[in-house]
């Protein structure tokens, strides 16, 4: 949930760290001191692996992707009051958040509309900085396909002066590849209890990657545009014994 603190984007230094009950070998670092919480678990440091391909999550005993011809609508949470300029940091945020949604290009398989009421997601600003060991901190937390009503989290030191604009956009980006079903590169397929299957002919240089090779890159986009044209036309319905199921957002079993 997301605590009420006034804030705004030019005075967002960074905060002292706080204990939290998670460990280094648990964090996703996708570059300078900056981690990824959407999955905490499920995925080793790239130390001699040679996996080059696109990781799908598979938790639940299944792969959740979204169905065909899907719009997620989503809106601001009321945390956007935390900010001492609320106007100006919803343009701020929208901004941002369009130019990774371009990044992905034809291969984004939901499109996003921005709404008042019957959303599917909030975008939602913490309270608090989720700082770790050696300064990582904690800068977007999404989600993975599935019909509830989620939460996309931006943490303060998102919105410092000392982390670029391009970057911004590149942390947003990683954040939707979990939007679209994909798990952190290195996620290892062999954890029972967070289970991912690999798909494609990835790089390792990837927006799913770690530190310098999380970059969003041609093979990123076409590995996601095959595997979605290739789950909707009924070709592909598993991969490796694990089914793949197509799932609606929250606002399709709800009427307005």
């Amino acid at each position: 949930m997301c605590n009420k603190k006034n804030i705004s984007i030019s005075e967002l230094d960074f905060k002292d760290s706080f204990q939290i009950d998670i460990t280094k070998s648990e964090l996703h670092i996708y570059g300078k001191n900056i981690v990824c919480s959407t999955n905490k678990r499920g995925h080793s440091m790239p130390i001699q692996k040679g996996i080059d391909e696109i990781v799908l999550d598979a938790r639940k005993g299944f792969i959740p992707l979204w169905n065909k011809n899907i719009t997620l609508r989503w809106r601001f949470n009321n945390s956007i009051n935390y900010f001492k300029e609320p106007e100006k940091a919803k343009t701020y945020i929208r901004t941002l958040f369009n130019e990774a949604v371009r990044g992905w290009g034809k291969a984004k398989p939901v499109d996003f509309k921005e709404v008042r009421s019957l959303w599917d997601f909030e975008i939602c600003i913490n309270q608090n900085d989720q700082c770790y060991e050696d300064n990582l901190c904690t800068m977007g937390k999404s989600f993975f396909p599935n019909g509830g009503q989620n939460e996309f989290v931006f943490y303060p030191k998102l919105f410092n002066k000392y982390i670029d604009y391009e970057e911004k956009v590149n942390i947003i980006a990683h954040e939707l590849g979990h939007i679209f079903g994909l798990r952190h590169f290195f996620a290892q397929i062999d954890e029972k209890e967070y289970k991912s299957i690999i798909y494609g002919n990835h790089q390792k240089f990837s927006i799913m990657n770690y530190g310098k090779e999380s970059v969003l890159t041609d093979n990123d986009i076409s590995d996601l545009n095959i595997l979605y044209d290739k789950v909707w036309s009924g070709s592909l319905t598993e991969l490796n014994g694990t089914p793949i199921k197509l799932v609606n957002p929250f606002h399709y079993y709800t009427d307005e």
